[in-house]
């Protein structure tokens, strides 16, 4: 009885396999070109164009320093975006950060924001300190068209453009 059992044993198992066992090329780990218009299909245009306009808005009412700081950042995302540096979770959540932030959804962004940060650091370290202070300076500044979630949190004293 043992013998047999033992015996039963390797075959219930199967034998260990022989062939490749790494994953189809097409869903590899880089963020290559290859990989990344089937992962994320964002154009970076999406995301940056909105950004720059939000930047070109504070501009009137943001000191000189701050724009110029945030614009050389968008410039580092751009050019990481361009090299397929950025990861196909990163380019998406920051089109859902671009979409939260032409809304006025200034907490959603922040949080989409917060997220990318402790879930991507290595990947956003250099450019995200940027876009989360064009969040905080669109926040503050005067509503435009209504109030939203976040229009009322603006300065007193502080006029429209």
């Amino acid at each position: 009885p043992a013998a047999s059992a033992a015996a039963s044993l390797p075959r219930a198992l199967g034998p260990p396999p022989l062939g490749p066992i790494s994953p189809p090329r097409a869903e590899g780990g880089r963020p290559s070109a290859a990989a990344g218009p089937e992962e994320c299909s964002v154009p970076p245009d999406t995301v940056l164009a909105p950004l720059r306009e939000a930047l070109a808005t504070c501009r009137p009412t943001v000191q000189k320093q701050v724009c110029d700081d945030i614009a050389r950042r968008l410039t580092v995302l751009e050019d990481a975006w361009a090299q397929g540096k950025l990861s196909a979770p990163v380019r998406k959540r920051m089109s859902l950060l671009v979409q939260e932030l032409q809304q006025q959804h200034w907490d959603a962004a922040d949080e989409i924001h917060r997220s990318l940060m402790v879930d991507h650091v290595n990947e956003v370290s250099q450019w995200l300190v940027g876009v989360k202070r064009l969040i905080a300076e669109s926040r503050s500044l005067p509503a435009a068209d209504g109030d939203t979630d976040g229009g009322a949190e603006a300065e007193p004293g502080q006029e429209e453009p």
